[in-house]
């Protein structure tokens, strides 16, 4: 690996520390060729601190150490994103991330139709939603559904109209979600238990 320290005057490169799990950007911190070489001696990212202006390793004082997972180096040579296994926060507010946000997996617009999911499972208020209206009818409707979106989900894989099986698919992933809401676990729970097989 090839990293420009002298691109800069002070030997110091930018480092994007991430979480392999999440993918979520934790904080940036600066690292010269020592911090770089400590952090792949020791396994725990270490920093120059500009500001104590030492070697620092992230959780030498509060234990909430980055343990390495892997380094890669841009297409300049002049900034690291730095893959992690966080120990608790990594800001020293004590928050997940440096910007305040809650380093949770994210799945894109299946992490918003969940919530969206979540806010109707006690919505009395409103008794035009049809997923409120699922949730009041029980778990029993809402497996039959899941059920049925199923069959139907197979029955469409086995013709050749796309549109109808990517709907129906899509109808299948929607009702799943609403059933694990009503069982009280998310895609995440799912996730972890995949990942265990793996």
């Amino acid at each position: 690996m090839q990293i420009d320290f002298n691109k800069n005057s002070d030997g110091l490169v930018p480092a994007i520390i991430q979480d392999s799990t999440t993918k979520n950007v934790l904080m940036l911190g600066y690292m010269n060729q020592e911090a770089f070489e400590k952090t792949q001696e020791t396994k725990k990212v270490t920093f120059y601190s500009r500001t104590k202006q030492r070697l620092w390793t992230k959780g030498e004082e509060s234990g909430n150490f980055l343990y390495l997972v892997d380094i890669e180096v841009d297409c300049d040579n002049d900034t690291l994103l730095v893959k992690v296994n966080p120990v608790g926060p990594t800001c020293h507010k004590g928050t997940d991330t440096c910007w305040a946000e809650e380093n949770v997996q994210g799945y894109g617009f299946l992490s918003t139709l969940e919530e969206v999911i979540a806010s109707r499972k006690n919505d009395q208020e409103n008794p035009d939603s049809y997923v409120a209206s699922l949730f009041r009818k029980g778990i029993n409707k809402i497996a039959q559904k899941v059920g049925e979106e199923a069959v139907e989900t197979v029955i469409e894989a086995k013709d050749d109209n796309e549109e109808l099986f990517l709907n129906e698919s899509a109808d299948l992933l929607f009702h799943y979600l609403i059933l694990l809401q009503a069982k009280g676990y998310t895609l995440n729970d799912i996730a972890k238990v995949l990942e265990k097989r793996h």
